[in-house]
């Protein structure tokens, strides 16, 4: 079984649409799948889960979209905060944070702590104004006056420490990756479904675990 699943969860705003109703609506719904989602895994027995919640071209988005994005990551960690503790799951960030409120940055930086002080199960990895190709930037930055090597490579990252990803999933019909975990996935298995991040099931991932089980990982050999 992966150890490490990765999800792009993609869909709110046309599963809200669908639902006539305002894309704000849809990100509510996205959020609330989170934590059922995450509960299946711990269970499962996957031990790293990461979830694109806010990438840094996300920023294009209009003024008021992203504002009510940004409330409604603050309400999340507040309404989740037991939840995590309860469910012995370990919260986890990647990305900049620097450009988010001194709240925010606090109660991301709250949650962290204080699940890693209490929880040793699951670590919940959130994508926050995060792209791969500005995580491999800074970690350059840092490398600049060192040899350069994979491993001091992926020792610079966000991720260091996790393992890379196993198994990648995107909902929502697009194929592509859209600058998520790039260099932690170059050996994942890639799975695409056209079902809205809000409607993605327990059911449906654990068919899609199940076919990754019968997949043959040669990583490059024979």
């Amino acid at each position: 079984m992966p150890k490490h699943l990765a999800i792009i969860m993609d869909g709110n705003g046309r599963w809200a649409k669908r639902h006539l109703q305002a894309r704000t609506f849809g990100h509510k719904a996205g959020a609330q799948k989170i934590q059922e989602i995450t509960e299946f895994c711990a269970k499962y027995g996957i031990t790293h889960l990461s979830l694109y919640a806010f990438s840094t071209e996300n920023w294009k988005r209009p003024k008021a979209e992203v504002n009510f994005l940004m409330r409604l990551l603050e309400e999340y960690l507040d309404s989740k905060f037991s939840t995590y503790l309860e469910n012995n799951i370990i919260f986890k960030s990647i990305g900049d944070l620097s450009i988010f409120s001194q709240s925010l940055q606090q109660k991301i930086q709250h949650l962290e702590q204080e699940s890693l002080k209490q929880c040793n199960g699951l670590t919940q990895i959130l994508a926050l104004n995060y792209g791969s190709q500005d995580e491999l930037r800074r970690a350059f930055l840092k490398l600049s006056k060192e040899m350069l090597s994979i491993d001091a490579i992926e020792n610079a990252l966000d991720t260091a420490g996790i393992p890379n990803v196993d198994m990648l999933i995107r909902t929502g019909g697009e194929m592509r990756l859209s600058n998520f975990l790039l260099w932690q996935s170059a050996y994942a298995e890639l799975f695409f479904t056209k079902t809205l991040w809000p409607d993605f099931s327990k059911e449906e991932l654990e068919s899609m675990l199940l076919e990754f089980k019968n997949r043959n990982r040669r990583f490059g050999g024979l």
